[in-house]
């Protein structure tokens, strides 16, 4: 992958996970290059098929392409953050992430991204007034 692309790739996410919205200022570990369609189910590596990810969100992931809302039991597509827009599926509860849609709770749930840990990391960081 280029340099150039990695780096549009960052810009486009504001340097934020894509998925949790977790700034890479505030995480340890570096952030990492996702495939939203995994490579082994035909995605390319393109910017249009490309998210900027916290390694935990990333992990995760793997190479999911759908999950199970909890609210319907249906399966459903995860959330594409190049195609779709993130405030018409996500809404912040406090420090918790709530889907409105099937696709943004199964990726919610893929995810882990209402962790424990994290939901109190994302608190502290709202209380100082930073997330």
């Amino acid at each position: 992958m280029s340099r150039a692309l990695r780096k549009e790739l960052r810009r486009l996410a504001a340097q934020r996970c894509d998925y949790c919205r977790m700034s890479e200022a505030f995480d340890p570990l570096p952030f990492q290059v996702d495939h939203i369609i995994a490579e082994q189910h035909g995605g390319a590596t393109v910017l249009e098929n490309l998210a900027w990810s916290r390694m935990h969100c990333n992990k995760r992931k793997g190479p999911n392409i759908a999950g199970i809302d909890a609210d319907s039991g249906q399966l459903a597509a995860l959330f594409h953050p190049r195609r779709q827009a993130g405030d018409r599926h996500f809404y912040w509860d406090g420090p918790v992430l709530r889907g409105r849609t099937r696709s943004a709770r199964a990726t919610i749930a893929v995810l882990g991204i209402n962790d424990p840990d994290f939901v109190a990391f994302r608190a502290e960081l709202m209380d100082e007034g930073v997330f």
